[in-house]
């Protein structure tokens, strides 16, 4: 693969820059074609992985700006030049010397979170241009708008307006930068890559609590004026005064008016006195109120213990570390087993990166796994920070300028920490990289896997995945050569992977009578309970019941919004659409025929709670799901009283199924392994293996061993059968097959355009009208992408809005990307149809 940036470029520097183009106004459609057309075979990447090639990340590398905006500026309507075009009667360029110099003028690139997006180029007036750089936001004047409007600045340059009347910038509201230059050069990538605009990507980068100083206050620092250089000046002030400012002159530094009060031994009243007479200059700073504790509730119940490395992580270490010293852009997959060590070596490679005085990002899917993960790192490292959604405004706020002054080794959180700004980054980690939870559910609709392989080339550090079930892109890519396969195959002390057995709920004998816990399951229950060991239920739905009917006349409880059945919730007593959060009181009887003997059917978690509290009225049970989940710190005292032997049982939803290390759990139980392995997603079979696998893997981790009981009515599906025998290699090897027919991901790249509107008619006709200009493009193009739909997806209707979505399948990303951006330059929706759209680039989700 080609180095990130060309050699004759700093790693910070921007790419080419943007041809010039009016404020207010956006560039003029060039339907000439570039030198690197999209459907060009030479322009393809080498191997179509999906996820570690970063086609749109390799593009933008390649190709100069300046081409990247004529290939996004051409357009399904534009007509092509033929060289017949008629040339101006009058000239109509300014004469000669209307023109300025090329050193005359500062300009700002600028765009903004809504539309029109940008970028445009304003003027910077001469008090901003030693202040103003990429990454600061600014206020500037945009078409009739009376007020200023808040843009991010993207390049700064000095040249030659060409004649034009730039207008200026109005303001500049930060200090310094909020990003640093190559995160500005990311957010150029994921605007392009993503089809997002760089306003909307800016405010996913930066937190809202940073952006709103959020925990700050605004102080005012006191200073000598100039003409306290006049001795005489200050002789001439009385006594009190004249020794408040001398303590000031004495001190070198500015002073709020506090601390010269405390200092000085005086009132408010001298101050006052030496303001009104001007001998002392007021500076205005806002600063964060007060520090806040950066290790918080340290202990979750995990001894301090440094493990000695058996030989397979010893042999990962050494293959991480030479990726580190190496300094280049390598992507590594650490494929171990549950259980064989992988955060260990996770610490010591960033111990390594720590001694030369860089630091570490590490990614973690659930916001379960923080504190468990954080108690492990915080033992280990002087200064960790954590991000994550529980935080409030200010302690985010604080977190984020610890990292941005270079003060913190390494960062935990989700995927939005892929944009910490530390300033001198030496490794990323994604644990679990096979988590959906990476993706982004709404715009800009990244990955954060995609993310961090781009931020990581162009920084040329390693990448470092690990899971024991990586994601079929991450494992292609080792096939293709884009990645290096780390092995750890076997648990630490050779321990071994615990036993699988398999429930066949179809047959009679192995149901239960008027429950969910299968004979089976039920004896397991009892005999690890007697042993004193533990044990986890696995159930992917929460609630109790997931639909309520009347029996008398068929009717569903549904969400008017959604048109989906509500879920019953015995706490509270209500019933609640988990896709909108549309609630009502659970009703007595039903709306529709007033029976009151109405049904409760479906099996969620808080059902699930009450069987086993009823079936084993001796153990401790708790409950996490995201309705339990809610108070910060409930994880983490969830967790910590699991682990001190306090619960006996603990059930939940998939975020008891990853990362988390009980030595004494004996007992892992899946109530129903098909919950998603029947939707109408190539990537159910996945989801369903990796689930199972990991489930499985949360025992066995003690010297006592332990088993897994899966209940299933598809045993015999390749998924639960790989997942059974810990087979990642034979279910990668027949899934790979299986989407080898139709060129799914990783073989292929895929987009979803998901359009909603609020009349059904209008929405569908809309979708057909986007249908065509993307066949038309495609044709211009001579791309090879397949267009399926318009049709329903399977959730029609959502949060009051009818849906229809169509799906774009390539072998090659590029075309892809190019097709939608020419059929959707100049597509507008009348305002009146109140119809919207949406791409989603590698899409996850399908329903």
């Amino acid at each position: 693969m080609s180095p990130p940036f060309p050699s004759d470029r700093q790693p910070g520097d921007l790419p080419n820059p943007p041809s010039s183009q009016p404020a207010n106004r956006p560039s003029a459609s060039s339907p000439a074609t570039t030198p690197n057309r999209p459907n060009d075979p030479k322009s393809r990447t080498s191997g179509v992985d999906g996820s570690l090639t970063a086609p749109g990340f390799d593009d933008l590398e390649k190709t100069p700006y300046a081409d990247l905006q004529k290939i996004d500026s051409l357009d399904v309507d534009a007509k092509p030049d033929d060289g017949t075009t008629q040339g101006e009667l009058f000239d109509t360029d300014p004469p000669p010397w209307e023109l300025e110099t090329p050193e005359d003028t500062a300009i700002a690139s600028v765009v903004f979170r809504d539309a029109p997006f940008g970028p445009y180029d304003y003027r910077i007036p001469e008090q901003f241009r030693d202040v103003l750089q990429p990454g600061m936001r600014v206020h500037v004047p945009l078409g009739r708008r009376k007020q200023p409007t808040t843009g991010w600045c993207i390049e700064t340059k000095l040249g030659s307006s060409g004649g034009r009347n730039l207008s200026d910038v109005a303001d500049v509201l930060d200090g310094e930068p909020l990003c640093d230059r190559p995160l500005v050069r990311l957010v150029t990538w994921m605007s392009h890559y993503y089809q997002s605009p760089a306003g909307q990507v800016f405010d996913a980068l930066i937190p809202s609590s940073v952006r709103s100083q959020a925990g700050t206050r605004q102080r005012t620092y006191l200073s000598p004026a100039p003409i306290t250089k006049d001795n005489a000046a200050v002789e001439a002030l009385p006594p009190k005064q004249q020794r408040a400012l001398r303590l000031l002159i004495a001190s070198g530094r500015p002073m709020t008016e506090s601390q010269l009060m405390v200092h000085a031994d005086c009132t408010a009243a001298p101050i006052r006195a030496l303001r009104k007479k001007g001998m002392v200059t007021e500076n205005k700073q806002r600063e964060l109120s007060s520090g806040m504790t950066t290790r918080w509730q340290v202990g979750d119940g995990e001894q301090v213990e440094k493990h000695t490395l058996t030989d397979e992580q010893t042999a990962a270490l050494r293959q991480i570390t030479g990726a580190v010293d190496s300094a280049e852009p390598r992507t590594l997959l650490l494929h171990g087993v549950t259980g064989s060590g992988k955060t260990e070596v996770y610490i010591q490679a960033i111990e390594h990166v720590v001694k030369f005085g860089r630091a570490a990002i590490v990614l973690v899917p659930e916001i379960s796994l923080t504190p468990q993960t954080r108690g492990r790192f915080e033992r280990r490292f002087q200064s960790v920070a954590v991000l994550h959604s529980q935080m409030t405004p200010a302690e985010r706020h604080y977190q984020w300028q610890r990292i941005r002054r270079g003060e913190v080794q390494v960062v935990v959180g989700p995927r939005s920490a892929v944009f910490a700004p530390l300033p001198r980054l030496g490794l990323i980690i994604l644990d679990e990289e096979h988590d959906g939870s990476f993706k982004q559910d709404s715009q800009p609709r990244y990955h954060a896997r995609k993310v961090a392989y781009a931020r990581a080339r162009s920084l040329k550090i390693p990448l470092l995945l690990g899971s024991a079930t990586p994601s079929l892109e991450s494992w292609y890519a080792t096939e293709t050569g884009h990645a290096e396969l780390i092995s750890m195959p076997n648990r630490v002390g050779n321990r071994p992977m615990p036993d699988v057995q398999l429930v066949d709920l179809r047959l009679k004998d192995e149901r239960s009578m008027g429950g969910s816990i299968s004979r089976r399951l039920h004896q397991a229950v009892n005999e690890t309970l007697h042993e004193k060991g533990q044990v986890i239920l696995l159930l992917n739905r929460r609630g109790f019941a997931t639909t309520i009917q009347c029996p008398a006349c068929g009717h569903v409880v549904a969400c008017p919004e959604c048109e989906l059945p509500l879920t019953h919730h015995r706490d509270g007593s209500k019933a609640v659409c988990h896709y909108c959060d549309y609630t009502i009181a659970t009703p007595p009887w039903c709306p529709e025929c007033r029976f009151d003997g109405i049904r409760y059917s479906g099996l969620g978690t808080q059902k699930l709670e009450v069987e086993v509290k009823a079936r084993f009225p001796k153990a401790r049970v708790a409950r996490m799901d995201s309705d339990t989940m809610r108070r910060p710190g409930s994880h983490q005292k969830v967790l910590a009283a699991f682990r001190s032997g306090e619960i006996d049982l603990l059930l939940g939803t998939q975020m008891i199924a990853k990362g988390l290390d009980f030595p004494n759990v004996l007992l892992v139980g899946v109530i129903n392994a098909d919950a998603a392995l029947h939707f109408p997603d190539f990537r159910a079979g996945e989801r369903t293996f990796q689930l199972v696998t990991q489930v499985a893997g949360r025992t066995g981790r003690g010297s006592r061993g332990g088993r897994v009981i899966v209940q299933t009515f598809s045993p015999e599906h390749m998924a639960i059968q790989a997942a059974s025998r810990h087979d990642y290699i034979q279910f990668a090897k027949a899934e790979i097959a299986n989407r080898r027919k139709f060129n799914y991901p990783p073989l292929g790249s895929i987009a979803r355009i998901i359009i909603r509107g609020s009349i059904e008619d209008v929405t569908e006709a809309t979708a057909c009208l986007l249908l065509q200009r993307l066949e038309s493009a495609r044709e211009r193009l001579g791309a090879e992408v397949r267009l399926l739909g318009p049709a329903p997806p399977p959730i029609v209707k959502l949060r009051g809005k009818y849906r229809f979505h169509l799906l774009l399948q390539s072998i090659d990303p590029l075309q892809l990307g190019a097709t939608i951006r020419m059929a959707t330059k100049s597509f507008k929706i009348p305002e009146k149809d109140d119809v919207q759209y949406v791409v989603d680039i590698d899409p996850l989700d399908m329903l």
